[in-house]
């Protein structure tokens, strides 16, 4: 790391591939000047880019073309999602210089990757996301670019500066490579923004922070720490770091524990776990809990077991996810305090500067709601900062949508609820319409709970 100055849905997820660039059909400057001046754009401190300028820049007209990673998206979506289309623009990809190299895409072998995308009828706005899980730049393309962009924003997305389970190679000290996640959505909105003045003659009048999982860790750490980069943000069950705990490293144990025989449905309630949440237990045992801990607890404390870290841990999808069986008994407060300064590096206070919107489903079975957003929002309220927050739990919402398609009398997909969200943040900051009050946002009976959603029920 350097800064210039199911199982088949997390394996999906671990895929690469290099592919050429295709010369899109309508890719020429042509009369109506949607491409003019393309390539007098350029992206403040890359170390290299590509520019394209594209008949579609959502996921309908860039699925099957190096644009975007259809893959990388899996299980973020339910089944039957709509999606818009039909949004002609410019998009750049390139990357800033970085010394890792665990992001594959386009055969770049080169960390730090970013996409920018411009639409011709543009709204004045930017919106900037880092990728979720340890995935890459285009894996919130259907779920949060798609819609945006059909609205008129610019949006800009990350790799975070490292990926893959492996991530945690990334750098010399314990935490540095979640730092650098902070530090690379800091690099890329400045950026972004720069290149939309050179795009459309004017720098964008609102800007707002956004993301899934640890791309929602990302939105509050930015307004957190870079208000004055944003208007407001919204806030996807965005993954908790504090240094005394809730941590992951304080609920994911246990889970372990469950995963391998030792532990009772009791102390899974204790650490956090939903009561009805157990119909999800066995799915995360294959898919999520093991590789999580296992990556994590390397990450800010490689000394516990250094023979089994992350995916470097197995040479088969199997054995990369499965748990490491030291890692049933670990006891993240009993950790010499060199682990808890590691993690009080990217830890949270709270303090935000700006508007944000948090949504979680309350049957979320990676990042417990009751250790993750619950705890987030009392702790916004004791910086005083209660005014400007707004927490909505989704009643049958779980960590990833695809789940709604193996349980949809059970769940309900949490993307319409935060489409609705980013709508009222939208309201909140532009013409001064407070969002409802905190709720639960309780499961319908009936509809389409696929592509509807009240904040107000």
């Amino acid at each position: 790391m350097r800064l210039s100055r199911g199982v088949p849905l997390v394996v999906a997820a671990l895929l690469t591939g290099a592919v050429a660039w295709p010369v899109p059909a309508a890719a020429a400057t042509g009369a109506d000047g949607h491409c003019a001046r393309q390539e007098q754009l350029r992206v403040p401190g890359a170390a290299h880019q590509h520019t394209a300028c594209l008949p579609d820049l959502t996921t309908t007209g860039l699925d099957g073309t190096p644009y975007t990673d259809i893959a990388d998206q899996a299980g973020l979506t339910a089944q039957g999602t709509r999606i818009p289309s039909g949004v002609p623009g410019v998009q750049i990809d390139g990357y800033f210089p970085d010394s890792s190299r665990f992001n594959t895409t386009h055969g770049w072998q080169h960390d730090s990757q970013f996409v920018l995308r411009l639409p011709d009828r543009w709204n004045g706005g930017l919106v900037v996301t880092g990728a979720p899980g340890t995935r890459r730049q285009y894996a919130t393309d259907k779920a949060i670019s798609d819609q945006v962009l059909a609205r008129g924003y610019a949006y800009a997305a990350t790799d975070k500066g490292n990926s893959s389970a492996d991530f945690y190679r990334d750098g010399t000290r314990p935490g540095d490579a979640v730092a650098e996640w902070n530090a690379r959505t800091t690099q890329l909105t400045r950026a972004a923004k720069r290149v939309i003045a050179q795009r459309y003659g004017q720098a964008p009048r609102r800007t707002y922070m956004t993301g899934i999982s640890n791309g929602g860790y990302l939105t509050r750490w930015q307004l957190e720490h870079h208000p004055e980069l944003y208007d407001g943000g919204v806030d996807w069950e965005g993954t908790l770091w504090t240094a005394d705990g809730p941590n992951l490293l304080t609920s994911l144990p246990t889970a372990v524990a469950r995963t391998l025989g030792s532990a009772s449905d009791d102390a899974m309630y204790a650490v956090g776990f939903a009561r009805g949440s157990e119909f999800l237990w066995p799915y995360h045992e294959q898919a999520y809990w093991g590789v999580t801990q296992k990556t994590y607890r390397a990450e800010f404390d490689p000394a516990y077991d250094p023979s089994c870290p992350g995916a470097s841990a197995g040479s088969t999808a199997q054995a990369i996810l499965a748990p490491c069986d030291s890692d049933a008994a670990y006891d993240y407060a009993a950790r010499p305090g060199a682990v808890h300064r590691a993690v009080a590096r990217v830890s949270l206070t709270g303090r935000i500067g700006k508007p944000l919107i948090t949504l979680q489903g309350d049957l979320d079975t990676l990042l417990p709601i009751a250790a993750d957003s619950d705890v987030y929002t009392r702790m916004i309220q004791e910086r005083g900062r209660g005014g400007l927050h707004r927490y909505y739990r989704i009643e049958g919402g779980t960590h990833v949508d695809a789940l709604y398609d193996s349980h949809p009398a059970r769940l309900r997909p949490i993307l319409p609820c935060y489409r609705a969200a980013f709508d009222a943040l939208v309201a909140w900051v532009e013409r001064g319409h407070r969002p409802p009050a905190d709720r639960t946002v309780t499961r319908p009976a009936s509809g389409d709970v696929v592509d509807s959603c009240s904040l107000r029920t």
